[in-house]
């Protein structure tokens, strides 16, 4: 599904990734971690094409994407939700939605709300409300502006914006970033029930410094620092290794937990 080959990204002087090398096969679930500063974020955008890499080649679904376009790679089936929370806060959490499926679809958008061209209101009526079930999204809060919803909630919806593309690679950047430990769950069944309704059509692949959650979605972790891969495996074999435990981890496993 995505394969990078040698990635690397110079500024100026700094090597923000180094040589990454990762397979990411179709209707997986994969997740990157590593302590701040080592090349994650920048990784995310080398993907969705923010910035072109220094060397190094980006391949989906086979195809040279190297070059291309984040509109290009968007319209190829790759998608991602952003750390800091990118929703519009007076736009109500429907209308959220719709944009974003609105804006992928050949729509021009208007905040107003009203379609111009592509698509019925119908159509994007049901698809919005069926993303919104699909990430649990609670549906008394739909029609309130999306600033006025928990925080959880809008991580969930910022998943479902995410969504609303109908992409076939979904990229996560900390899907739980800002979020109290008791709302941690909501956020990890979000991610279990995408899962479960796409199935292999949709592949995952997550940065996350919450390590439960990391742990229980994911079937094989990478881990880099200083912008290098320095580990590679499933769950069990990262929560056991020293090198990722004292250097990266804080040192103790129950971080790992």
């Amino acid at each position: 599904m995505l394969s990078t080959n040698g990635l690397t990204k110079n500024f100026g002087g700094l090597q923000a990734v180094n040589g990454v090398s990762l397979d990411v096969e179709k209707g997986s679930i994969k997740a990157i971690i590593g302590p701040n500063g080592s090349g994650k974020t920048t990784f995310f955008n080398l993907i969705t094409g923010v910035f072109p890499p220094s060397s190094g080649k980006i391949f989906f679904e086979g195809r040279n994407i190297t070059r291309s376009s984040m509109h290009q790679r968007t319209r190829l089936g790759i998608s991602r939700s952003y750390q800091i929370t990118n929703i519009f806060p007076y736009q109500t959490t429907f209308e959220n939605i719709r944009l974003a499926a609105q804006g992928c679809s050949g729509a021009r958008v208007n905040f107003l709300g009203m379609l111009k061209k592509a698509g019925s209101y119908d159509e994007f009526h049901e698809k919005v409300l069926d993303i919104a079930s699909i990430v649990g999204l609670d549906p008394t809060k739909l029609f309130i502006p999306a600033a006025l919803i928990p925080h959880a909630e809008q991580r969930k919806l910022e998943i479902a914006m995410a969504l609303a593309s109908e992409p076939r690679l979904l990229l996560l950047d900390e899907p739980a970033a800002g979020m109290a430990i008791e709302e941690i769950p909501e956020v990890i069944d979000a991610i279990l029930r995408v899962k479960k309704s796409y199935g292999d059509q949709l592949t995952l692949l997550v940065v996350e410094h919450k390590m439960d959650i990391v742990m229980n979605l994911s079937e094989e972790i990478f881990v880099l620092s200083e912008g290098r891969m320095i580990a590679k495996g499933p769950p069990k074999e990262i929560r056991e290794n020293e090198e990722v435990l004292t250097a990266y981890l804080g040192g103790t496993d129950e971080e790992l937990a």
